[in-house]
């Protein structure tokens, strides 16, 4: 009890005492992949832009998810109370007792080493509830019913060796074909954190999509999230490169490129780095071969290719 004392007093948390907004009711799953060193969030609603409220989420910390009425200073304040040391437990009692609101406020919490913790309040519109285990917790309120946590824990644990985006995608939609939101749909989110998981390394943002008021939002929430899952392996191997670790680049580029056959509107552009990396690693008859393709599936990229030092040993070729 001391060290929740302390870790209140050090966080600044007050009581809050707003007047109620429309509330996020949701279901979401929050998740940590301790061996990938990925955490993140999944969510849908009826409601518009859930994903600006609900999911909160850094690399090597943990992840938050705060609804039903939600307090949003959870997310930030969540996280900084995991990054000084609490457990995903001890951070939520210390995020509740600071809040009078409690009652009507349910939240999910991951640490980065999986554990786990979840809150419904007693005065959450129901279905409302929860559910945890190593490495995940899922909650939801004004739900169609139990079903819905029920499979987004079941979708989750089946999926398990899977990549954590993934993951939490399968679970969300699992939810959804359980019932969902008994309101029906509007928008969803998918956000995961992993250390230099952004462009070029610069941020954690390995993945980070929202859909903010659609008429079928689980299916484009699927479909911008499957592309992300693409554009996150190629960041990986673009970072790599632009950091000369060029086996590793090409490690991470063939395997775009092949997800990517799947995503015609990717394709071009994940070939022609392809192209690059392959050149830096001196395959030069598979990198021209790779480059044709890219530029017969988009001619405009002749031009860059034409200036582009990375291609210089190809230009003549280029040229004829």
């Amino acid at each position: 009890m001391k060290r929740i004392a302390f870790l209140l007093a050090a966080t600044g948390l007050a009581a809050s005492a707003l007047a109620e907004p429309p509330r996020p009711s949701t279901f979401s799953i929050v998740a940590a992949d301790p061996e990938a060193g990925e955490v993140g969030v999944a969510v849908a609603s009826r409601f518009f832009a859930v994903g600006s409220v609900v999911p909160w989420a850094k690399a090597g910390v943990g992840a938050v998810a705060t609804q039903s009425n939600a307090n949003t200073t959870f997310g930030p304040r969540g996280l900084e109370l995991l990054e000084r040391g609490a457990s995903a437990r001890e951070t939520l009692d210390v995020l509740l007792r600071a809040d009078d609101g409690r009652d009507g406020r349910q939240v999910g919490i991951v640490a980065a080493d999986g554990a786990s913790a979840t809150h419904t309040g007693p005065r959450s519109t129901a279905w409302a509830g929860g559910r945890t285990g190593p490495g995940y917790a899922v909650q939801g309120n004004i739900l169609a019913g139990e079903a819905v946590v029920a499979a987004l824990e079941k979708r989750f644990l089946e999926t398990k060796g899977r990549p954590l985006a993934e993951r939490l995608l399968e679970a969300l939609l699992a939810g959804d074909a359980a019932g969902g939101d008994a309101r029906g749909r509007q928008s969803a989110a998918v956000l995961v954190a992993r250390a230099r998981g952004g462009y070029n390394g610069f941020t954690d943002r390995a993945v980070d999509v929202r859909v903010d008021d659609h008429p079928d939002p689980m299916s484009e929430i699927a479909r911008v999230t499957r592309l992300a899952i693409v554009n996150d392996t190629w960041t990986r191997g673009w970072t790599a490169f632009t950091s000369r670790q060029y086996p590793e680049a090409l490690r991470w580029q063939r395997r775009t490129a092949e997800m990517a056959e799947k995503t015609p509107s990717m394709l071009p552009e994940v070939l022609y780095d392809l192209a690059v990396i392959l050149q830096a690693n001196g395959v030069g008859d598979e990198a021209w071969t790779v480059l044709q393709r890219a530029l017969s599936l988009n001619p405009r990229l002749r031009a860059q290719a034409l200036k582009d030092d990375d291609l210089a040993a190809l230009r003549s070729r280029l040229q004829d």
